[in-house]
């Protein structure tokens, strides 16, 4: 039948498209241990996955709209057509930063750290934990994962302040320290955008679930 072959399209294109969130994940959490770590050769390796990236993206972009086109779903079918198409977008930009801050760790790898990175692996830890609830959430249609979203996002914004203040303490107090304490608050501002990404999956699981739309801010 074709609403059996449809609903068995549906299952595969969530499978892909939680594969797909997986992907662009790792590539931020990669990065961020390449960063606590000055790893420039795993930064590298991060950097050659941001190809795939766009080629997952548009090959799963393509097939969300092909579901809707030849079915025309309703309900929670197209709740999660819906839903699918927002997850692969926030993924891309968590992939994306992730291969920008790859790119700043090829430039300060060979710098020692300044202030123990001013809780930057602090920030990281909450944010990765965020994009992964979310991305679970996602996987299991369980909204369990997502109470407290918003105080979480706020812990977040609030150590990315933290982090500002005290890179700009370090460059007034020693100009030798420019450089990296800017980069510094860069990555910071990358995982605060995370974190929000983080939320726009979490309001689109939630609204897939149970038809209700949500702000998480």
């Amino acid at each position: 039948m074709m609403t059996d072959k449809f609903h068995t399209e549906l299952k595969d294109l969530k499978k892909a498209v939680s594969g797909m969130a997986r992907y662009a994940f790792s590539m931020l959490q990669d990065s961020q241990e390449a960063f606590i770590n000055q790893d420039a050769a795993l930064a590298a390796t991060v950097l050659t996955r941001k190809d795939q990236l766009r080629e997952k993206t548009v090959a799963l972009e393509e097939n969300c709209y092909q579901l809707i086109a030849l079915n025309q779903p309703v309900a929670k079918d197209m709740r999660l057509i819906v839903c699918s198409l927002k997850v692969i977008a926030a993924s891309e930009r968590v992939g994306r930063y992730g291969k920008s801050t790859a790119k700043i760790v090829k430039e300060i790898s060979g710098r020692p750290h300044i202030a123990n990175m001013m809780s930057i692996p602090l920030m990281s830890e909450y944010v990765l934990a965020m994009i992964d609830d979310a991305i679970t959430a996602y996987e299991t249609e369980s909204i369990k994962k997502l109470d407290g979203f918003s105080a979480r996002d706020d812990a977040i914004d609030a150590l990315r302040h933290s982090i500002f203040r005290e890179a700009i303490t370090y460059m007034m107090e020693n100009p030798k320290t420019i450089t990296q304490a800017t980069y510094y608050i860069i990555i910071a501002r990358y995982l605060e955008r995370c974190a929000d990404h983080a939320c726009k999956m979490a309001e689109n699981v939630q609204y897939m679930e149970t038809g209700e739309r949500i702000e998480i801010k």
